[in-house]
């Protein structure tokens, strides 16, 4: 099989899970074209695994456009090809406003350009990584290219799913298999798209995103007793805002803590601000991004882990990460993290952004070696059943391979 893999950046810095998929693919036998959806930043193949490294992907399966091929595409008789899907997609962008508007209109570019750069019959399959702008330039190559091959969409989390799903019902009837990351978000969709959901139910597959267990080095013992470790693009909704908070209320009880984020983001500046307003400057260390494997030995070496967000976020990789390796973790009980922790069987979850919940958590796992080395071993069998990359990406790679395209659906919903 050739699968023609539509994504939104690639190489790009949080590429992780995304490498681990394919190169699970890869190891399952399919051949694996990407096609990002924004140019090539160079600077950022340096932070592509190395399972996923030239010797595993060649840099030629990765398709990028220009952005004058993109234009170029976009020409009166390129539109006309595709004037009722693009249109029905500028319409549904319309509702979320300028930017949704501009960035579906770039998609329908791309994908013109890619019709024209992959006739019918190039690929066997085409997958959409992320249900958002991704999926509609896969989507409307299909309609352009897919001449009777196989459709299927992943849909993650807050970026394609929980905000701005522009088209999004549509895509996904339109689908043969929508891959959720979680229980969660079958639900949400449920509730969400309550007159599509029967038509969508039958094509959902859950697929844990995996991690390499054989690789990953697990570590329970000679830790200190006060290092806490956060890990994420610094963005309100991560809530390390409340973490800090937690924080200096422990420092001013007495509780010493060596703070260590990982990370960078628009919010560094008002957290650093913040740090320093709450008297615990030096308590803070500011690490910036690191490479996946530095990522990993730090986790080796904290004492827990607080993922604090307060708002949805799905199944995020870091948890997956942190008790892979043997680190107790803290996170908000929300979205897809409880299925992440076994709800609470191997972590501890709290309510998201209360402060004074979050802090007594860490003041009692810091405070109960016993209790951490429990969570560790609960953490690193969990990871085991669930999160094996070999196991989830045979699942995945058998599945793409036995689905057959079926009629196309009808396309509209409410």
């Amino acid at each position: 099989m050739r699968l023609g893999v539509f994504t939104n950046q690639f190489p790009s810095r949080p590429c992780t899970f995304f490498a681990r998929d394919m190169r699970s693919l890869l190891d399952a036998g399919i051949a694996v074209d990407i096609l990002p959806l924004y140019p090539v930043d160079a600077s950022l193949w340096s932070a592509v695994p190395e399972i996923l490294g030239p010797d595993v992907l060649p840099r030629e399966r990765v398709h990028a456009l220009s952005r004058r091929e993109v234009l170029s595409a976009r020409s009166v008789g390129g539109l006309l090809a595709a004037i009722g899907p693009s249109a029905a997609i500028g319409t549904s962008a319309l509702r979320y406003g300028p930017g949704p508007v501009l960035k579906s209109g770039y998609a329908v570019g791309a994908a013109l350009a890619w019709a024209r750069r992959f006739p019918s019959g190039t690929f066997d399959h085409v997958l959409a990584y992320w249900g958002n702008y991704a999926a509609t330039a896969a989507y409307l190559y299909h309609r352009l290219n897919g001449a009777g091959v196989p459709f299927s969409t992943f849909v993650h989390a807050r970026m394609d799913l929980y905000q701005h799903q522009v088209y999004l019902a549509q895509k996904m009837l339109y689908a043969d298999n929508i891959f959720l990351v979680c229980e969660f978000n079958r639900s949400y969709i449920r509730t969400k798209y309550p007159l599509a959901y029967p038509r969508l139910e039958p094509k959902i597959h859950i697929h844990h995103l995996g991690l390499d267990l054989e690789a990953t080095e697990y570590r329970r013992d000679g830790r200190p007793g006060n290092m806490v470790l956060a890990v994420g693009r610094f963005e309100a909704l991560k809530g390390f805002h409340r973490l800090l908070e937690a924080v200096a209320r422990l420092a001013a009880g007495g509780r010493p803590i060596d703070l260590q984020l990982i990370g960078g983001g628009e919010g560094e500046r008002e957290l650093r601000a913040l740090a320093a307003r709450l008297g615990i400057e030096r308590t803070v260390r500011f690490r910036g991004w690191l490479p996946g494997e530095e990522v990993l030995e730090a986790m080796r070496q904290a004492t827990i882990l607080v993922h604090p967000p307060v708002t949805l976020d799905a199944m995020p990789t870091v948890l997956k990460e942190a008790i892979a390796v043997g680190t107790p973790v803290i996170a908000s009980n929300l979205a897809g993290i409880p299925e992440i922790l076994d709800f609470g069987r191997c972590g501890v979850l709290v309510p998201p952004g209360d402060v004074g919940c979050l802090a007594a958590a860490i003041d009692q796992l810091l405070g109960d070696p016993e209790e951490r080395c429990r969570l560790a071993a609960a953490g690193r069998e969990f990871a085991k059943r669930k999160f094996d990359l070999q196991m989830n990406g045979r699942a995945l790679a058998a599945r793409l391979l036995a689905t057959r395209r079926a009629i196309d659906p009808q396309v509209t919903a409410r």
